[in-house]
């Protein structure tokens, strides 16, 4: 990375030939994207319609932005502007152009022995900033951060100056107007004739509309995703003979993040996904379930029954209610348990399952639970995970009366909580998910939300053939 110092005169840029030979080609790929995004057939009603209208319009972007950076490339940087005769707030908090999902290139650098910055004039755009006002130092910039990505750019700041490392991060910032932004910064230390840092220079690029845009990419493709399963389910309950109205007896595949029903601020971030089966195999009657509790209490709850095919939903459908009522009247979670085992040992057919039942509280950060017969709950935390401490608890319908040992856990913000159905291998791995899923550790701890803890668990257990449906819920402690 070649160092441009944003007080002083830029390098001549690269010859316009060779740079405007590119800007054509990226404007005839741009003219062809364009002629197969009007190509897909614009029915809302399409799952795998959205998903490709989707993947255009962020190909159009991007092609969009390589234009404009390659423009700026043959260009070379403005100079820093001129402070304006006239107040400059309301331009500087204007948003970046609509349609543009990186806007321009702002640079920065940062002079360690004198305590002075420069910043380019597109900087102080993405920042909001006035360019009439000084620019921030280093000990400054974490002023406009988001607290929570605060750490993240102290870190990467450190890392350059002390052990001269590259940059090569983002972070989220809030802009006067009270918009947040998301901010991609690479950079690198610039050393003295000794080989000491003397400053630090950066680029920096507003990168928001890109990661939506790739997040409607995600979600469409989820979508698509969600819709071919439930074809393939509905074909293989059309080929289960003698079994009336299956649809309505399969449990809903949820997906996050979950939303709790009284919104504001919840105390969980929330994300719940599902593992589809090999071809070929009948339904389960496993099941996953969050409720928030009239005392500001949070349930969570995973299980299944044992059997397949649409007969057997309706007890899990009856199983589901039982857990959401008691826990409403306030039962605890072991309590709970023997009660449900005592319901599935009085129905016309007497059913045998596992289930694992939590309750959150949110003002003491504490979770009890209780487990019969189901894998116990994974916390990560620091980059370490771990099984937590399992109390007694035989599967439900073994043993009428069985009473259920009951666990309690303080929890910290940032521990995320892993609840499973339990198979999320294939049989022929010879392994378990607690062998593997304490190794997640780091990339948990590297996630910004549950929905990206879920993201890590279908990559790591996305493909394979195994012989069940599995279910996965994750609790991120907020601060």
């Amino acid at each position: 990375m070649s160092h441009l110092s944003a007080d002083r005169s830029p390098a001549q840029p690269p010859g316009r030939g060779s740079v405007d030979a590119l800007i054509s080609q990226a404007r005839r790929l741009k003219g062809q994207v364009d002629a197969v995004r009007r190509e897909t057939e614009d029915d809302a009603s399409d799952p795998q319609g959205r998903w490709e209208r989707a993947l255009c319009d962020l190909a159009l972007h991007q092609l969009t932005d390589l234009d404009e950076h390659l423009a700026q490339l043959r260009d070379g940087p403005p100079p820093v502007p001129a402070p304006p005769q006239e107040p400059a707030a309301a331009d500087a908090g204007t948003a970046p152009p609509t349609g543009s999902l990186l806007s321009r290139v702002g640079s920065a650098e940062w002079n360690l022995l004198t305590d002075e910055a420069g910043w380019s004039g597109d900087l102080y755009r993405i920042l909001g900033r006035d360019p009439a006002s000084p620019a921030l130092t280093l000990d400054e910039l974490p002023s406009l951060v988001l607290e929570a990505d605060r750490p993240r750019l102290t870190s990467m700041v450190t890392d350059c100056l002390v052990d001269a490392r590259p940059v090569d991060g983002e972070f989220r910032i809030v802009r006067p107007d009270g918009a947040v932004r998301t901010v991609h910064m690479m950079g690198e230390p610039v050393l003295d004739a000794d080989g000491g840092t003397a400053s630090m220079w950066a680029v920096l690029r507003d990168v928001s509309e890109l990661r939506r845009s790739q997040s409607a990419v995600r979600e469409t493709r989820d979508s698509l995703q969600h819709h071919r399963h439930r074809a393939r389910t509905e074909r293989r309950l059309a080929a289960e003979p003698q079994e009336a109205e299956p649809r309505e007896a399969v449990p809903p595949a949820w997906r996050g993040p979950l939303r709790l029903p009284r919104g504001g601020s919840p105390a969980l971030d929330l994300a719940a996904g599902h593992l589809p089966a090999g071809p070929g195999t009948r339904i389960g009657a496993d099941w996953y379930d969050v409720l928030e509790l009239p005392d500001g209490d949070t349930l969570l709850s995973v299980g299944g029954l044992t059997g397949h095919g649409p007969g057997v939903t309706s007890d899990t459908a009856m199983v589901l209610g039982a857990v959401r009522g008691m826990a409403t009247a306030g039962a605890a979670p072991a309590p709970l348990l023997s009660w449900l085992g005592r319901l599935l040992d009085t129905t016309a057919q007497p059913a045998l399952g596992s289930a694992l039942c939590c309750r959150y509280r949110p003002k003491a950060r504490t979770l009890v639970w209780a487990r019969a017969g189901h894998p116990a709950p994974l916390l990560f935390r620091a980059g370490t995970g771990r099984v937590l401490d399992a109390p007694d608890g035989a599967p439900l319908g073994t043993a009428p009366g069985t009473a259920y040992g009951q666990a309690e856990e303080t929890l910290e913000p940032g521990d995320v909580l892993l609840l499973h159905t339990g198979a999320l291998l294939p049989p022929d791995t010879g392994a378990t998910p607690a062998d593997r899923l304490p190794g997640l550790a780091a990339r948990f701890g590297a996630a910004r939300s549950a929905r990206d803890c879920l993201r890590v668990l279908a990559e790591e257990f996305g493909a394979g053939e195994r012989d069940d449906d599995a279910y996965v819920l994750v609790a991120r402690v907020t601060p």
